[in-house]
């Protein structure tokens, strides 16, 4: 399994103890609270009960199957799981499988929250099965399937290892006492560019630049993309902003699209562009940047924070309403709550860590990584670099600003 290698910005590389101390919340951090129904957990050191008459009560299951057929099928973005390049299997999932006999049918399907729920949830509000029994979305995509009732409650009680979530993680607004999501990783997005072929690029205004002209690409997800013009417009992302300065970020980028600045937006794809070198640079996650440096074998990508500040999110794993194979998905997820082998994946993907007890495991591991602020974040950093989690919408923003940002991007 190849290791990622850490950025050389020794700023950055100092950045991200935090996402996991610091409350912060893959692709928009929604409302942090504190510890609160998990907290509990956290003392007793055993997930909580789902309480009487919560939507575990209520909402009508499809049978189970697990029993008869063992197999999870899991749906998650790309490069976000150990891989081992030789044998073209995910040693993590291989080491569960022959630990439980349940076979793990993992695919790279989601690209973009937008365009992966756009796809299924008219399957899941039809109440037909997807073929899905996880599904990795964001905390504000997260907040509007388990609105939708798309998703099925969890059976926290069934789960030994959950209670590691990070205190930071365990209460949130989307989702109180966690009872329909669990954080996967988290992380954030800032600025990334090859430096054989562009000067630094340090600030919003850095893309634009004559030289970097249809040479950018930047993210199709809104909070992210919008969320940083809008920090380097002035804007505190994380409180009462208004929608005059949500249309102003968004105006931005549809002029910058307009002038020929930007060459793409894009979902994770984003990364084929700076793969074959028609963008050299863009508005990224962090940890895709480990995964180029390692697919392309050019240790020259730099990712930044830029001066204005950064975005932090957290993606969560969640069952589809139809996941017919409930209790194998529960096993699977416990699975990876487990501090050795958060540790692994931690290892490979380089996103913030939400698993108490990885940092521990990752000295065995690799004693660098496990001072790495990306995967092991600080509080003090968070504040530092004004890394920021877009605050959580209502339903009427939520539809307002998606309707407008698809206006802008074309769809």
């Amino acid at each position: 399994m190849t290791r990622r290698q850490p950025p050389a910005d020794p700023a950055v590389r100092d950045l991200v103890r935090m996402a996991q101390q610091a409350g912060l919340s893959r692709r928009a951090l929604l409302g942090m609270t504190g510890a609160g129904a998990l907290a509990a957990v956290t003392a007793a050191c055993a997930p909580p009960q789902p309480p009487a008459g919560s939507a575990a009560a209520k909402v009508q299951l499809p049978v189970d199957v697990s029993d008869t057929d063992k197999i999870v099928n899991w749906a998650n973005w790309t490069a976000y799981l150990d891989y081992d390049d030789k044998t073209k299997k995910y040693p993590t999932l291989e080491a569960f499988s022959k630990e439980t006999g349940i076979k793990a049918s993992y695919s790279e399907d989601i690209d973009d929250n937008d365009t992966y729920v756009n796809k299924v949830a008219p399957q899941l509000r039809a109440k037909q099965d997807i073929n899905r029994d996880i599904m990795v979305l964001t905390d504000w995509m997260a907040n509007r399937v388990i609105r939708d009732e798309l998703v099925q409650p969890l059976d926290l009680i069934s789960m030994k290892n959950v209670w590691r979530l990070r205190p930071s993680l365990q209460e949130v607004s989307f989702d109180p006492g966690r009872q329909h999501s669990i954080t996967w990783q988290s992380g954030f997005a800032g600025l990334a560019y090859d430096k054989t072929k562009t000067s630094p690029v340090k600030a919003i205004a850095d893309l634009w630049r004559s030289d970097l002209k249809g040479r950018v690409v930047v993210l199709s997800e809104f909070r992210d993309t919008v969320g940083l013009i809008m920090q380097s417009q002035g804007v505190d992302i994380s409180k009462d902003f208004t929608k005059a300065q949500v249309e102003k970020g968004m105006d931005e980028i549809s002029k910058r699209i307009s002038d020929g600045n930007i060459r793409r937006v894009k979902g994770n794809a984003y990364l084929e562009d700076l793969k074959a070198g028609n963008a050299v640079a863009g508005i990224v996650w962090s940890g895709d940047m480990f995964v180029l440096r390692a697919e392309t074998g050019n240790d020259n990508w730099e990712f930044v924070i830029p001066d204005s500040g950064g975005t932090l999110w957290s993606d969560n794993m969640m069952l589809p309403i139809t996941a017919r194979h409930r209790k194998n998905a529960h096993k699977l997820i416990d699975y990876y709550f487990d501090p050795a082998v958060a540790a692994e994946v931690a290892a490979y993907v380089n996103y913030v860590c939400p698993v108490e007890g990885a940092q521990a495991e990752m000295e065995k591991l690799d004693k660098e990584l496990a001072q790495s602020p990306f995967i092991f974040p600080t509080e003090s950093y968070i504040k530092q670099h004004n890394i920021q989690g877009f605050r959580a919408l209502s339903a009427s923003e939520d539809a307002d600003y998606s309707a407008l940002w698809a206006k802008v991007v074309g769809n």
